[in-house]
């Protein structure tokens, strides 16, 4: 069944798949938020994309203002500004706040948008312009490709409401904390590629950086002995290459770990890749890329809205492109939890 709810000039479809809700949107004509009376900042990582985003935000932000007319800008200067920036606008009044940036800085903003697990300022919405290394999410959500359409979007104001995944995890200073993610947690592998990554220059773009990360990775890299447990069933010990808990489809840069995956259907989509000798992983390799993950005899894929892992060793994992922490960890699916602009 899909609901449907009118709010702040703008119609909504609760429950239906992200590209059918859009449609359904464009089809029922959904009005505009009020942009003369909505409050929008702009929250700018200057430093995602080995900085281009800080070449780049002078002429983001003529642009902006010629489509949109008057917004405020905060500017991060390092890890967790974009929260902390995103929650004093919120709580200050604003109705839209724009990130740019990568998925990484993707990340601090909708974290900016809840505290103590709720909301700060329900029906405030967010837009992305995405500006980064990887921007894995605008391959499953539907963002507009290029500045102009990204403004164009904003003014525009159709939202949709996806879910978020929820983790809380032991930290490199051995406490634990809790965050949300839009896209993908994955251990093992991928938290060891990720911690390479996030260390080295990303001037050759997306695709080159991850996928030399990712090659470099392979050749020191150990497989991993976790054991996982989906919406509080049997626990599972396997030894392990990668696990991906996603609500979105891609990451590194345009590895399809999820092919399934929608980011409003109330699940977490899980892929595990079980232990593979090297040279059975790079003959295996195009097909993180291809689609056909799924085909891979060491694949086993399943859902749930609850995730538990953990391990007797030391086990890396990343959230969208960043690198918290380490296992233990526990994951739960947040339905319909934050209101993205969408293309239109």
């Amino acid at each position: 069944m899909v609901l449907y709810n009118y709010h702040r000039g703008n119609i909504y479809a609760i429950g239906a798949p992200v590209f059918r809700s859009f449609l359904l949107s464009k089809a029922l004509g959904a009005l505009n938020l009020d942009l003369n009376s909505g409050k929008i900042v702009f929250v700018v990582n200057p430093h995602s994309g080995n900085g281009k985003t800080g070449g780049e935000w002078p002429r983001i932000s003529r642009l902006a203002k010629e489509i949109l007319g008057p917004f405020e800008t905060r500017l991060t200067k390092g890890p967790g500004d974009a929260t902390t920036l995103t929650r004093d606008c919120l709580l200050a009044g604003a109705d839209i706040i724009v990130c740019v940036g990568g998925d990484g800085t993707l990340n601090e903003v909708i974290n900016g948008f809840f505290a103590a697990d709720s909301p700060i300022r329900k029906g405030a919405a967010l837009g992305f312009i995405p500006n980064g290394t990887g921007c894995d999410f605008s391959r499953t959500f539907p963002s507009p490709l290029g500045i102009k359409p990204a403004l164009q979007s904003i003014k525009n104001a159709a939202t949709q409401t996806i879910d978020l995944g929820r983790i809380r995890f032991r930290n490199h200073q051995g406490g634990t904390t809790s965050r949300y993610f839009h896209n993908i947690a994955s251990f093992g592998m991928g938290g060891e590629v990720v911690e390479r990554v996030n260390r080295t220059s990303k001037a050759l773009g997306p695709f080159v950086t991850f996928i030399w990360g990712t090659l470099l990775t392979l050749f020191s890299y150990r497989k991993k002995s976790v054991t996982i447990s989906v919406d509080d069933g049997n626990k599972i010990t396997k030894d392990i290459f990668h696990i991906a808990v996603a609500n979105g489809r891609y990451q590194g840069g345009g590895m399809l770990v999820a092919p399934d995956a929608v980011m409003d259907d109330g699940l977490f989509h899980i892929t595990v890749i079980g232990a593979m000798i090297l040279p059975l992983v790079l003959w295996r390799l195009p097909k993180l890329y291809n689609g056909k993950i799924k085909t891979i005899p060491q694949v086993f894929v399943t859902t749930g809205r609850k995730v538990s892992l953990s391990s007797a060793g030391r086990v890396l994992f990343d959230i969208d492109g960043e690198q918290p922490g380490i296992l233990p960890a526990e994951l739960e699916i947040v339905p319909a939890a934050i209101e993205m602009i969408v293309k239109g």
